[in-house]
């Protein structure tokens, strides 16, 4: 029974994920006729407004900013911030969330089985670092041959480096007993926030974002899908095994999440080029502003013919 509600809270959260992904319009830079008339209708409407085209101009510059997709990066770091400083508040004082970590801890015990446990354990390991190094060696290899780039590998150090500095960092600042209902749980350390799930949140959030560039919008939606898929997963196993508190886990997964998300704006720029149609819109708005013929147009413009 908890094996089989932990695939269906993953595959729904996978399937919420992807849905949206379907929802929101294309912006697949691979086809040149998309990119140009997206760079075409921004600059028709940026050019009539002065200060708003210097905004835009720098907003979308794939170096600096990488568009729209960063500014959701910052989003999701700014609400898991406020959900991790929620949470740590209210482990402390809150009655209702303690009712609510002992009945789902409760429920995963009275419904254990050999079964159960052995496929939630298998599930648990997608969390730990014997099963995410190997994975983040065939990731980094397969990308040095079909896309590469130098900071792959510094992205992942600094991913997984960050990731863990700040869960240890919160775990000894909050100090929260694990639950009893596990003799295992007493010999793993202060349990909140969830490691398994931080990691497993940040680290699979990185691969899906490394393997979906230059992909189809189907590969990145369902890539995408599947990275928020394995870390709910992951979530749900540490609370089924009782080693983990629901809080703990929700906690662990926004952390991984939020810096997921400002490693993406930290290498955004030079490693995903979110913002990349935007590179001829910035092109266009300069030629706006300088009046000039540039230097290759002075080069093929026609000489006069003598009469």
């Amino acid at each position: 029974m908890p094996l089989f509600v932990l695939v269906l809270i993953a595959a729904g959260a996978g399937a919420v994920i992807a849905w949206i992904g379907t929802a929101f319009p294309s912006t697949n830079v691979a086809s040149p006729t998309t990119a140009a008339t997206t760079a075409a209708a921004v600059e028709e409407a940026v050019v009539r407004h002065r200060r708003l085209r210097r905004f835009v101009a720098a907003r979308l510059d794939p170096a600096v900013a990488t568009g729209v997709g960063l500014s959701l990066a910052l989003i999701v770091t700014f609400a898991g911030a406020c959900v991790l400083a929620v949470l740590a508040y209210l482990i402390r004082s809150n009655e209702q969330l303690r009712h609510l970590d002992n009945g789902v801890a409760r429920w995963g015990d009275n419904h254990a089985s050999a079964f159960s446990t052995h496929g939630l354990n298998v599930v648990t390991s997608l969390g730990t670092w014997w099963v995410i190094v190997p994975i983040a060696v065939v990731v980094v290899a397969v990308e040095s041959f079909r896309a590469p780039s130098r900071w792959v590998v510094p992205f992942l150090i600094v991913l997984m480096a960050g990731e863990e500095a700040i869960t240890h960092g919160v775990k000894d600042l909050a100090d929260r007993t694990r639950p009893t209902l596990n003799p295992i749980a007493a010999t793993l350390g202060p349990s909140f926030p969830s490691g398994h799930s931080a990691t497993a949140a940040a680290f699979y959030a990185g691969v899906a974002l490394l393997l979906a560039r230059r992909r189809p919008r189907i590969w990145r939606t369902l890539l995408a899908g599947g990275a928020v898929a394995i870390a709910v997963a992951v979530a749900a196993s540490r609370v089924l095994l009782d080693v983990h508190w629901l809080s703990d886990v929700v906690a662990g997964v926004m952390v991984g999440w939020g810096w997921f998300a400002i490693a993406s704006i930290a290498f955004g720029g030079r490693l995903l080029h979110f913002g990349a149609p935007a590179e001829s819109v910035v092109d266009a708005v300069k030629e706006t502003e300088d009046p000039r013929p540039r230097a290759a147009d002075q080069r093929t413009r026609p000489r006069p013919t003598a009469h």
